[in-house]
C-alpha cells in the first residue's frame, strides 16, 4: 500500500513523502492516527499542488530577503555614544541598540536576534554588521558610532 505522509514518522519518512508500507501497518496505524493518507491519484495531485505552492512561497520569501538586503546596504545607522578617558568609547553598542536605532532612523524594524555581532562594538567609527535575513541571505548594515 502506498501512503502520502502528512507528518514525519520515525523510521519511515518525512512529511510529504510517498512511502510503501504493508497493508496492515497502513490501515491500522498510519491512516487511523491520521499520519498519512492513501496515495490515490487525487491525493497525489493535491500533493503536487501543495509542493508547488510551498516552492513559490519559498521563492517569494527569498526575493523579499534579497531586496531587504540591498536596502540595508544603502542605509546606515548613526549611534551617539559617550566618550570615556582618552577619547575611547564609554560602554558598548549591542544588537538591541542597533535594532532600536534602525527603527527610529529608517522607519523599519529589524529583529535584534537577526543582527550578528561577533562581539559588542566598543570603538568609534563605521562598523559593518551582518544581518541574517534568510538562511541563504545575509545583508550588511553600516553602523556609525560617533561621540555624543
Amino acid at each position: 500500500m502506498k501512503v502520502i505522509l502528512l507528518e514525519d514518522v520515525k523510521a519511515l519518512g518525512k512529511k510529504g513523502q510517498v512511502v510503501e508500507v504493508s497493508d496492515g501497518y497502513g490501515k491500522n496505524f498510519i491512516l487511523k492516527k491520521k499520519l498519512g493518507v492513501e496515495a490515490t491519484n487525487a491525493n497525489m495531485n493535491d500533493l503536487k499542488l501543495q509542493k508547488a505552492q510551498e516552492e513559490k512561497k519559498a521563492r517569494e520569501l527569498l526575493e523579499a530577503a534579497q531586496n531587504l538586503a540591498k536596502e540595508l546596504e544603502e542605509k546606515s545607522v548613526v549611534i551617539p555614544m559617550k566618550a570615556g578617558e582618552g577619547g575611547r568609547a564609554f560602554g558598548s553598542v549591542s544588537s538591541k541598540e542597533i535594532a532600536a536605532a534602525y527603527k527610529e532612523q529608517c522607519g523599519m524594524e529589524i529583529d535584534k536576534k537577526k543582527i550578528q555581532l561577533p562581539e559588542a562594538i566598543k570603538t568609534f567609527g563605521t562598523h559593518e554588521v551582518a544581518v541574517k535575513l534568510h538562511p541563504q541571505v545575509t545583508g550588511k548594515l553600516y553602523v556609525k558610532v560617533r561621540e555624543a
